[in-house]
């Protein structure tokens, strides 16, 4: 019992330090690009998020590979990118990502605990606001839903209709809505310090959409611009 006590306290003191330790400059483009593989990898699948729910959305969160962050107490933690369409209304074409962390929750894992890829739409700005300038508790702050899939499904459903975000996972392959209420979404400041400079803040990048996307972006931003040009409300 001491030796498992010892093993557990181990890899939970590993897992703690792995989540706490800062990227570099490096890994957080290289969180970008994975993040606009993911993105790609997902949209050319056939069934896939329904067009006419992408073509509603205000900005597109992607969080590859999220882990669990404590294997005994359950929890999770994520750091992946937002991107938003540019303009006042956010129907301009996509813009620079704001970078993004999910904690909190068991978002998914009782299909084995492996590293899954969430996607979350986020399909009207009531949400936004209070996401760029603080932490927003999903299912509390703000309505999330399993997102409906597959080409001929309608955006007119009641949970497309009244959740503020839908969300969905990617595991072992398969691709379906998931519910991540619990969990906990926030801007990453330290990682968008990073990338466009000290005092950038995710809501710079988002409402103001002046700074110029990193290379790495290329991917993520091309492939959305190509699946949905367009905001339709």
């Amino acid at each position: 019992m001491k030796k498992w006590t010892i093993a557990i306290a181990g890899l939970l003191a590993f897992s703690t330090l792995a989540v706490a330790r800062p990227a570099s400059e490096k890994e957080e483009k290289e969180r970008v690009a994975n993040a606009g593989k993911v993105m790609k990898e997902i949209l050319d699948v056939p069934d896939n998020i329904p067009q006419d729910v992408l073509d509603k959305a205000r900005c597109v969160v992607v969080l590859p590979s999220v882990v669990k962050a404590a294997f005994v107490v359950g929890g999770s933690y994520g750091r992946g990118v937002m991107v938003c369409r540019r303009g006042k209304d956010f129907s301009g074409p996509w813009g620079a990502p704001a970078m993004m962390a999910l904690e909190g929750g068991s978002v998914g894992f009782q299909i084995g605990g492996q590293a899954t890829d969430f996607v979350i739409l986020v399909m009207n700005d009531r949400g936004l606001d209070s996401m760029l300038h603080s932490k927003v508790k999903l299912g509390a702050d703000a309505s999330v839903a399993a997102g409906p899939k597959g080409r001929t499904a309608s955006a007119e459903s009641d949970v497309a209709l009244r959740a503020e975000m839908l969300s969905y996972s990617r595991s072992r392959g398969a691709f379906a809505g998931v519910s991540l209420e619990g969990s906990t979404l926030r801007a990453d400041g330290g990682a968008n310090e990073k990338l466009y400079g000290k005092g950038v803040s995710a809501a710079e990048i988002v409402e103001e959409g002046k700074r110029e996307a990193p290379e790495e972006a290329r991917e993520l931003d091309s492939r959305l611009q190509q699946a949905s040009p367009h905001l339709q409300k």
